[in-house]
């Protein structure tokens, strides 16, 4: 399996995983010629604290499952306000609503593109 193929199968685990999970506004961005931090980032909420730990630790254990996971970074897990998963090729934020609307990091990534110029 080349890596493209990888990174589009563990992105389908991501999602599905987010779905299955009841996260809500779920966001995928492609970064890919807009940041070398990774090839995808998805974006999504949860309803409490609780709720954003759970969606967080279902979806460790799907990425593990298929072969994705076994190296990803987590931070924020203790708190469950805002969560940071990170598989090295997707970089998956998983927020409470509030924190989300704070931040605000999608308006960021998903900002139009300046004809021949970075950026991020």
């Amino acid at each position: 399996m080349n890596g493209a193929t990888s990174v589009s199968l563990a992105l389908q685990t991501v999602l599905a995983s987010l779905d299955d999970s009841k996260a809500e506004k779920i966001v995928p961005i492609d970064l890919r010629g807009k940041s070398v931090i990774g090839d995808h980032m998805v974006i999504a909420s949860g309803r409490s604290h609780r709720h954003v730990t759970a969606v967080a630790d279902q979806l460790l254990r799907a990425l593990k499952e298929s072969g994705h996971g076994n190296n990803a970074k987590v931070e924020g897990l203790s708190s469950g306000d805002w969560v940071l998963i990170d598989t090295g090729d997707i970089i998956i934020h998983i927020f409470r609503p509030e924190v989300r609307e704070f931040y605000n990091i999608e308006k960021m990534w998903q900002s139009p593109e300046l004809d021949g110029e970075t950026v991020h």
